[in-house]
């Protein structure tokens, strides 16, 4: 499994987390995007209606319910209901379940020390257990991928 650690440093995550699904969706995948609470998520959920007024993202929350249908499931429990391969963290969260996915994508405000802290404490335990890591660092042209 691939686990991608998206270090934000220009723009938060409202601004990075929509960019990043795009790609995820134009490669024909799915995905879970795991937040820290229920108010997190409808945020989250109203940002991927709103980030650009010509274009959203087909997503869907709990209260939305059809889980199965959606491309982009937003979620704050440890859960795959649209059978997605990729898993997006955000907000510091962890999952013991990264290995039901292809791929995991790992978002932290490098601007924060204790964001920056415990991102490394998730590399360490993701590499620990085996899994291909990559490490993508955010500039003002977009993101460049560091040495892992």
């Amino acid at each position: 499994m691939r686990v991608d650690f998206y270090h934000l440093q220009t723009s938060p995550v409202e601004r990075a987390l929509p960019q990043l699904l795009e790609r995820v969706l134009a490669g024909g995948h799915r995905a879970v995007v795991m937040a820290a609470s229920e108010d997190r998520i409808e945020a989250l959920a109203n940002l991927l209606w709103t980030y650009d007024p010509n274009t959203w993202l087909p997503h869907g929350t709990v209260k939305d319910g059809f889980a199965a249908d959606q491309p982009i499931w937003l979620t704050d429990r440890e859960e795959n209901p649209n059978s997605a391969r990729m898993l997006v963290l955000t907000d510091g969260m962890a999952s013991s379940r990264m290995s039901d996915f292809d791929r995991c994508l790992d978002l932290f405000d490098g601007n924060s020390p204790e964001a920056t802290t415990a991102a490394r404490e998730r590399w360490a335990a993701a590499k620990a257990a085996g899994h291909e890591m990559h490490y993508w660092q955010q500039t003002d042209s977009g993101w460049k991928e560091q040495g892992a």
